[in-house]
């Protein structure tokens, strides 16, 4: 039961978190513009959501390998957003994609432990 889990709380966060980035998505409407030209500001500005769909696709086949893009996302995020040098609003935008990639991190090595055992 324990180890189900361990299994579902990375997904769903993972799946929260990339929403919550799209959500910042939507201020492209209620403009002037024409609506062609919102739903490219809408689509370009959802680019860095689709790439967290994607790792998270990979992560749930290959939880070692998505728990490090997971991580290495959240890193690339804080220094690229300079959430260590007076930006630490930025910390709390990726600390759940940090988070997700520890947990399937210790999914996988907690499964591979549990499978070396029996």
């Amino acid at each position: 039961m324990k180890n189900k889990v361990l299994y579902w709380i990375p997904r769903i966060l993972g799946i929260l978190a990339i929403l919550f980035m799209m959500m910042f998505s939507f201020d492209v409407f209620g403009g002037n513009e024409p609506l062609s030209r919102q739903l490219l500001g809408f689509l370009m500005h959802n680019i860095p959501a689709m790439i967290l769909l994607v790792i998270l696709i990979v992560a749930w086949r290959y939880e070692n390998i998505g728990g490090i893009l997971f991580v290495l996302v959240a890193v690339y995020g804080c220094i690229r957003f300079r959430a260590f040098a007076g930006n630490p609003g930025s910390l709390l935008v990726m600390a759940p994609f940090f988070l997700t990639g520890i947990l399937f991190l210790v999914h996988y090595y907690l499964a591979q432990a549990s499978a070396r055992k029996s």
